[in-house]
């Protein structure tokens, strides 16, 4: 059985995610938390970029 490299569990099947520009093999509830960080953490930069009137990307 394979094993969530996040929680420790074993698992059924693991799900490859992209976090922080790697691809990590989660479990399904570990995989909807990442993807659930990444989006405030991706939303949250906007924000402040607005704030401070960035116009361009990184």
């Amino acid at each position: 059985m394979p094993t969530c490299k996040e929680c420790d569990n074993e698992v059924d099947s693991l799900v490859t995610v992209k976090v922080a520009g790697k691809a990590k093999k989660l479990c399904e509830d570990c995989a909807d938390r990442a993807r659930e960080e990444a989006e405030v953490a991706e939303e949250s930069e906007a924000v402040v970029q607005n704030m401070m009137g960035f116009k361009g990307r990184r």
